[in-house]
């Protein structure tokens, strides 16, 4: 299985200027190295046909993706409206400001075939191409969150997969989300 980093992917888990709440410890292409050296220790299914979760014990020093809420840290909580890339619309996003997350066990690697990527307009010479990487604290993968499921269900023009929405899926990702957010430095 050959993998190669996608430019979106590469924008947000790689950005200029590099970011606490990404991947650290090493650059795009050694990343893409080690994903193409070593095997994941499981392959789990996406969400989707297209889409698998690679994954591997985390080799840097990249810190969990998200933090439960509790009273102690409710007041650090900010929002904004945010798009993800110049042509998608902004959505109401939500993060942590002030805190930090504990080093992650593991990187789950979110990939998607290059039939898909083709659809997407997001062309690879590879066979899977990264999308995407959750940190995590087990090698489980953190529900999607609502507003991505609402984005892929819009379809390819808006930023999405075409996917329609699981709703017991969709419900999974609203109790999950509910209790937990991102974080940013």
């Amino acid at each position: 299985m050959k993998i190669e980093l996608t430019p979106f992917a590469r924008a947000r888990l790689f950005p200029e200027p590099a970011r606490a709440n990404t991947i650290q410890d090493c650059s795009a292409e050694q990343f893409q190295a080690h994903l193409n050296a070593q095997p994941p220790l499981q392959v789990l299914d996406g969400y989707a046909p297209f889409c698998k979760l690679l994954v591997y014990r985390n080799w840097t020093s990249t810190r969990c993706l998200t933090i439960a809420i509790s009273d102690d840290n409710r007041h650090r909580l900010r929002s904004a409206y945010e798009a993800r890339t110049p042509d998608e619309l902004p959505v109401l996003v939500r993060w942590f400001e002030g805190v930090q997350a504990p080093v992650a066990d593991y990187l789950i690697v979110i990939v998607y075939d290059r039939e898909q990527l083709a659809r997407e307009n997001s062309p690879i010479q590879a066979d899977w191409g990264v999308v995407g990487c959750l940190y995590t604290a087990m090698p489980e993968e953190i529900p999607m969150a609502p507003i991505t499921m609402l984005r892929n269900a819009l379809g390819v023009a808006e930023g999405g997969s075409g996917v329609p929405i699981d709703r017991a899926a969709y419900q999974r990702s609203v109790e999950f989300w509910q209790q937990h957010a991102n974080w940013r430095a």
